[in-house]
């Protein structure tokens, strides 16, 4: 019988932060840790799990790997066009993996940003004993929330076997490892956007993802070229955190812009002024 225990404690430090955050070769801990909680008190399983956020680095993309149809393809085909949402998840998770892709399907569905136009959405299993078959059980259940038009042809649910999941899964910077007791795979939770040509470009954590986290996501490993002008505006107001994988407002840009526009409609105010002025005059 499988032990809670490790899925309570997976749960309880990958919601808090699941991640250990590497750019420009500094790493600094993700983890938040309980009052009282030691390294020697964190369960072996999940002193070996996280992200290195490999932000810019390309991901392995001469590789094989089946889609939920049984075809061989390499995973380069899916880059090229357009930004990607990646997820790892194996299928017979039982808990994090689908609470994972329920929440992007979620995410998504609220986005204006359409799939097959301004994205694609790719799902790995990093368990090479996982079958086509299983990864089309799992993309009907991601379709089932998922109804957008496109959403079928964008979503590509992928197994593979174990050296280019290895191959995937280090370029990606995403570490799990296999917890015998249990029987299960101990993992981090959380997905990333990759630009059109593959390069690592933000990474989201936890089993939910802010829409509005995600589009300015998207519309940044576009680079620009999706989204709107709206989407630009934000983008200067809010800055990419690394340790939280949210975007958070700049209160100096944001000054900034304000303190622009009340010049600008004095401005206008005072054109007004000068105008009415001059008629009466």
């Amino acid at each position: 019988m499988k032990s809670p225990s490790l899925l309570t404690a997976v749960i309880v430090v990958t919601l808090a932060m699941p991640a250990s955050a590497q750019m420009g070769g500094t790493t600094t801990s993700g983890y938040k840790r309980e009052p009282g909680m030691t390294a020697s008190t964190i369960p072996a399983p999940l002193r070996e799990i996280g992200f290195d956020q490999n932000i810019g680095r390309p991901l392995a993309l001469d590789v094989d790997v089946v889609d939920e149809r049984g075809a061989t393809r390499r995973m380069r085909d899916y880059f090229g066009a357009r930004p990607v949402i990646l997820v790892f998840a194996y299928y017979s998770c039982p808990m994090l993996c689908t609470q994972v892709v329920s929440g992007l399907a979620s995410a998504v569905g609220v986005l204006s940003l359409k799939p097959g136009r301004d994205f694609d959405v790719i799902v790995v299993s990093f368990d090479p004993r996982d079958t086509p078959k299983a990864a089309a059980a799992k993309k009907a259940q991601y379709l089932e929330r998922y109804t957008e038009p496109g959403a079928d042809g964008a979503s590509h649910f992928l197994t593979a076997s174990q050296d280019s999941i290895q191959q995937l899964t280090r370029s990606a910077g995403f570490r799990y490892t296999w917890d015998a007791p249990t029987q299960q795979f101990a993992h981090p939770t959380g997905v990333i956007v990759l630009t059109p040509d593959g390069r690592m470009a933000r990474y989201m954590f936890g089993i939910e993802y802010g829409p509005r986290d995600l589009r300015l996501a998207l519309v940044e490993a576009s680079a620009g070229k999706v989204g709107n002008a709206v989407d630009t505006l934000l983008l200067y107001c809010y800055h990419y955190d690394p340790m939280t994988g949210r975007y958070g407002l700049v209160v100096m840009r944001t000054l900034r812009i304000a303190g622009a526009s009340t010049v600008f409609a004095l401005g206008a105010f005072v054109l007004v002024l000068l105008r009415r002025e001059r008629r009466t005059s």
